[in-house]
């Protein structure tokens, strides 16, 4: 997952450098779980249900970024 995470990071800075891209309302990221042999695996949730999607609020505007400090 950390080369994932690398991945993840470099894409959105290419993006940002090539396009000059400055602000996104939303991102969507597909990810394919798999074990250590490549082989499919469904994640679960606490109650054993599958999951289909999971959903993350972005990070939150601070005080200084909504009065330009």
């Amino acid at each position: 997952m950390a080369q994932v995470r690398q991945a993840i990071f470099e894409a959105l800075g290419e993006i940002e450098d090539e396009y000059n891209l400055r602000h996104s309302r939303n991102v969507t990221l597909f990810v394919n779980p798999t074990d250590e042999f490549g082989e499919k695996v469904i994640l679960r949730d606490e109650r054993g249900k599958a999951l289909s999607r999971v959903t993350k609020k972005g990070p939150y505007r601070s005080a200084a970024e909504d009065y330009n400090l």
